[in-house]
């Protein structure tokens, strides 16, 4: 070990004596924190702790472990697959794989394309088109036609990335205007929730309702995942119909069909790329690689660009370009991204190289990145150009020309500048609530046999909600210390999670010296701290003869998600066909669990939940029976409130730090595909004949439930109850009228 020589200055003696009583004097006056009695309580858990102390990400780092165990599967078969006749095989299979987990497609119905207006440029026309994907579900573009096509010229869809103005904006122009000069019919289409066609659209504020472009994605996709439908299943289908329009003009090659699209319209371009044979040339640009790279770096996207347990059934990014082989398909990407992954892109590559290979076509997929951000860069641009022309039969330069920039008005298609303001339309909301209505009757026609169906419910509740039940291993969690309050004590603890984290605990003691206390379990969406303080709820219960075990779950309090941006530990999770409840539900159980072996606690353990913590509290309960009895404070009263009304407000949260657009959404509540097997409901009427009180029960706005919602979706809890004979032990009252008397007769 290398030896270190300090050398220290000469200080004289009087001056070493008046250092030594400043220092006597400020230690009086500041003593160490160790020695001061009188800090403020500290009730973090997880303060300066080495092991654990980044709890901020517990919950994405848990979900990313899983989604490795699966992308290892994946890669352990693909590297089994050796021959030609190897990859046709898996292609057949990820087709199969592909239309479950994008479809079911609807039936192809008449487009009813009309043409609003046109436009004579230099070098070509503009044609404005509005055409019908599904019946009164509309779809906007514009036609870009070259002057002087000689027979029928090769034509290109071109899908559009997470831009507000879409195909308007600046960038996309530059695209396709230099792809018409070069002899291309384009089709540029608006997005769902983008342009002219957002789905949430309120003329009062001349926006949408719930946010920009990303939010209404993910507005619109916490819809479909409850249904148990891909959102991608809407931009797939919309491109693949705008496929339709363009084949069934005089002037298009049918034979030579090419898509593109950057960003959000990359990956877009991939999904109708691998769904659509007549796409010939695919260029997806700067896609949403959802692959163990990305995974692991940005974390997963926006609801449009993963599918429904995608991933659980062993699909990654990389199918969506192997499924095609050999047909032509260049990738770009940029090495920067902000948002995506150049390594989870190289990656792609050069898996997908190997099945072109296999096919003898190697040539037919090329890679161009460029060292740059987010972007269409002019290297990638040309290349895109190229490309095209060379794998659809267009001669000539394909260097870019300057082109002159369409004004925002110049591309409007609607009059009113929004389709759902000029005609009657359908949007994600009402199409999804018309197909939801099927399972909602099937659900209806379950609940005639009630025990039956209580049995499916808990079994389908736990396979969707991703639910593992918890095996207790050991009694003695992780102790960090404790404060003496007037009457009880407040320890500090960290319990085993369900994978490589813990659960920060506060245990509330009274002092009164019984042998055994009831024990109540306490979740708060704000944390464990919430009302944990002197005078506070918590202290409340504790006054009353109570243990109290105030927890916070994973995503939530001390453990709250600071890794990643909203939703994107949610939808990690509903990719690998588990959920944000159904993980809760289990650290739930596992504190029921320690509580259970503490010899202070009898048999009775009760569980109190406040507004979004209901939801798992209320899984868990119908998991767990050592749960005798249930307070939810503010629970929502069912997922089909949320799927078949306009609007909902559950898992918005309200940015105040004056970003330009006024919130964020996560999927925190929801449990994908829920609505095919059970609602919250169902779960009430599990926990018969056990007592449990629903004070003031909310709708999808988070607004007071009314009477007849109420009836409505509580009717069949109510039912199970009195069928039990246990009618008062369901007790359904407004909030202003509960009281901590309630609690008591829980455990009566």
């Amino acid at each position: 070990m290398r030896s270190r020589t300090y050398t220290f200055g000469y200080i004289p003696p009087g001056l070493l004596l008046s250092l030594l009583i400043l220092t006597c004097t400020l230690f009086l006056i500041f003593p160490s924190q160790a020695q001061d009695e009188e800090d403020p309580e500290n009730l973090d858990v997880f303060w300066k702790w080495i092991r654990w102390n980044d709890p901020g990400s517990f919950l994405i780092d848990h979900y990313v472990q899983q989604a490795d165990v699966l992308f290892e599967q994946r890669k352990e078969k693909i590297r089994q697959l050796k021959t030609k006749k190897d990859w046709q095989d898996r292609q057949v299979m990820v087709r199969e794989k592909l239309n479950q987990l994008i479809g079911p497609f609807p039936e192809k119905t008449a487009l009813n394309p009309r043409i609003t207006g046109v436009i004579q440029k230099e070098g070509y026309r503009i044609e404005k088109l509005v055409y019908e994907s599904m019946p009164g579900f509309f779809v906007t573009g514009c036609v870009f036609i070259p002057d002087n096509i000689d027979g029928k010229a090769p034509a290109i869809l071109n899908v559009i990335g997470h831009n507000q103005e879409a195909f308007r904006a600046e960038l996309y122009q530059l695209v396709y205007l230099n792809l018409v000069m070069k002899g291309f019919i384009v089709l540029a289409i608006d997005p769902i929730g983008q342009g002219e066609d957002v789905q949430f659209y309120d003329p009062e504020i001349g926006f949408s309702k719930v946010g920009y472009t990303v939010v209404e994605h993910c507005y619109a996709g916490n819809l479909t995942f409850l249904s148990g439908i891909s959102l991608a299943r809407y931009f797939t289908w919309d491109g693949i119909r705008g496929i339709d329009y363009l084949i069934s003009r005089d002037d298009v090659d049918p034979d030579r069909i090419g898509v593109t699209g950057f960003s959000g319209g990359g990956t877009v371009t991939a999904y109708i790329s691998a769904m659509d044979d007549r796409v010939k040339v695919s260029v997806p640009c700067s896609w949403s690689v959802y692959n163990k790279s990305l995974t692991e770096t940005k974390g997963t996207q926006d609801p449009d660009s993963f599918f429904f347990r995608g991933l659980q059934e062993g699909i990654s990014f990389e199918d969506l370009l192997e499924v095609r082989a050999p047909v032509p398909t260049l990738m770009t990407f940029t090495s920067r991204d902000q948002y995506l992954s150049i390594q989870g892109a190289r990656e792609a590559y050069s898996e997908a190289r190997e099945v072109y290979m296999a096919f003898g076509k190697e040539e037919n997929i090329q890679f161009v990145e460029d060292d740059y951000k987010h972007w269409l860069t002019p290297k990638i641009r040309l290349a895109i150009y190229s490309f095209f022309m060379n794998h659809l039969g267009i001669k000539g330069d394909p260097a870019e020309v300057d082109i002159e920039m369409l004004s925002v008005d110049e591309l409007q298609v609607t009059p009113t500048g929004q389709v759902s303001t000029w005609l009657e339309t359908e949007n994600v909301q009402s199409v999804n609530a018309k197909e939801t209505e099927a399972l909602l009757n099937k659900l209806d026609q379950s609940r005639k046999d009630i025990p039956t169906h209580l049995e499916k419910v808990k079994k389908n509740a736990k396979e969707l909600s991703g639910f593992i039940q918890p095996v207790f291993e050991d009694g003695n969690p992780f102790f960090n210390g404790r404060y003496q309050r007037d009457g009880y004590t407040v320890g500090r603890y960290a319990i085993d999670g369900e994978g490589e984290y813990v659960i920060p605990l506060l245990l509330f003691v009274p002092d009164t010296r019984k042998d055994k206390y009831p024990a109540i379990i306490y979740l708060h969406p704000d944390g464990k701290a919430a009302d944990a303080r002197q005078g506070g709820e918590i202290e409340k219960l504790v006054k009353k003869g109570y243990i109290v075990a105030a927890i916070d779950i994973l995503g939530i309090g001390e453990v709250r998600n600071t890794a990643t941006r909203e939703g994107a530990d949610d939808y990690t999770g509903v990719v690998i066909g588990r959920s944000t409840p159904g993980i809760q539900a289990g650290d739930i159980v596992r504190a029921v669990n320690y509580l259970k072996h503490l010899e202070m606690v009898d048999t009775k353990i009760g569980a109190i939940g406040i507004d979004e913590m209901c939801i798992p509290l209320l899984h868990a309960a119908s998991f767990e029976p050592l749960i005798n009895n249930l307070t939810l404070k503010g629970l929502t009263i069912s997922y089909r409130s949320v799927v078949m009304n306009d609007m909902y407000k559950i898992g918005l949260v309200y940015n105040d730090d004056g970003y330009w657009h006024p919130w964020e959404i996560d999927f925190s509540w929801g449990v994908a595909g829920a609505l095919t097997a059970y609602d919250l409901p169902d779960l009430v009427g599990s926990l018969a004949p056990r007592k449990v009180v629903l004070a003031g029960i909310k709708n999808q706005l988070l607004e007071p439930a009314t009477e007849q919602e109420i009836e409505m979706d509580m009717a069949f809890p109510v039912k199970v109850y009195s069928e039990l004979n246990a009618e008062q032990s369901l007790k359904i009252i407004a909030s202003q009228d509960f009281n901590y008397s309630f609690i008591d007769w829980c455990f009566e």
